[in-house]
């Protein structure tokens, strides 16, 4: 399988150089970090002691900062949220059998369907995956996970079916779902509680497991799950919760992407995530009280430093 990643961070690049060991990859991704990569490989390094690599190897995907114009069987977009519709503008100038979103939060799918146009499947994706950028052509495999990918509405899919057989042959742990909608729903619940309170208090996942930042935590959580549900999606206020506790028990000596955003002064998801739970909200007549507060506060952050 011929493979686009557009957006060759630290999943992008993780992901990208594991299936570079059995398809022809090719990544999208930062100058400094393609220009190693075309001079000496990428190098992926195992920091879990039972990752699926030999621990350090090196592929050569090729490496371009430029992705426009490109043809692929897949297009995978690992690229921050707010940069969805740049991805897709630059996808939409080329040609693809199938795009494949592997990024945080909602409505990123959605967005590349109405770019791309036409009749190129978009598929939405789960990565469990840790990874950490260690920088130009470096980047390490911190948590073995899962990859989980179907139609983007759920159901059935014959293309998602070839990409996870694709995908599975590379040695990535790959589960073909029919019912992304649901998953989605319940990463962004996770990520609702974790990331913005973690990030605003400079902790790692662990703290929202105990008081006082656990209250926050669930009750972001719970809001989400809500708003799921009148998004007709099936997801419990009990599931969610115990959802994010588990990758908060699971990730407790972590750092949230988030909270890495904020200590690097990037942009955050915040708008993806928290920002969308309230957004949806509102289209359905709910109140999200805490993800507005948490949204709020890292919008204001973001501004502050001229983010926004």
């Amino acid at each position: 399988m011929d493979v686009l990643v557009f957006g060759a961070g630290s999943l992008g690049s993780l992901v990208g150089g594991l299936l570079a060991r059995e398809h022809e990859v090719t990544l999208v991704g930062r100058e400094d970090h393609v220009t190693a990569v075309r001079e000496s490989g990428l190098r992926l390094e195992d920091e879990t002691g039972d990752a699926p690599l030999e621990t350090p190897t090196t592929v050569r995907p090729a490496a371009t900062t430029d992705g426009r114009h490109r043809e692929a069987d897949l297009a995978i977009v690992a690229v921050k949220a707010f940069d969805t519709g740049t991805a897709a503008d630059a996808l939409a100038t080329g040609s693809f059998d199938a795009v494949l979103s592997l990024q945080n939060g909602l409505g990123n799918e959605a967005l590349l369907a109405s770019r791309l146009g036409g009749p190129t499947p978009v598929l939405a994706g789960t990565a469990t995956y840790g990874a950490l950028y260690r920088g130009p052509g470096r980047v390490a495999c911190t948590g073995v996970g899962e990859i989980a990918l179907g139609a983007r509405d759920g159901g059935e899919s014959p293309v998602a079916d070839r990409i996870g057989a694709a995908f599975t042959a590379a040695g990535l742990e790959t589960t073909v779902a029919t019912d992304m909608p649901r998953r989605l729903w319940k990463k962004v619940a996770v990520n609702a509680g974790i990331n913005a309170v973690t990030a605003l208090t400079a902790t790692s996942n662990g703290a929202v497991l105990e008081a006082p930042a656990n209250d926050v935590a669930r009750a972001a959580t719970r809001e989400a799950a809500r708003v799921a549900r009148a998004c007709d999606v099936r997801l419990s206020n009990r599931e969610a919760v115990a959802a994010m506790e588990r990758v908060a028990e699971t990730t407790a000596a972590n750092a949230s992407s988030m909270r890495r955003d904020l200590e690097s002064d990037r942009r955050t998801e915040i708008d993806a995530i928290n920002g969308a739970v309230v957004d949806r909200a509102a289209e359905e007549g709910l109140e999200a009280p805490t993800n507005r507060t948490l949204a709020a506060l890292v919008r204001t952050w973001e501004r502050g430093r001229n983010l926004r």
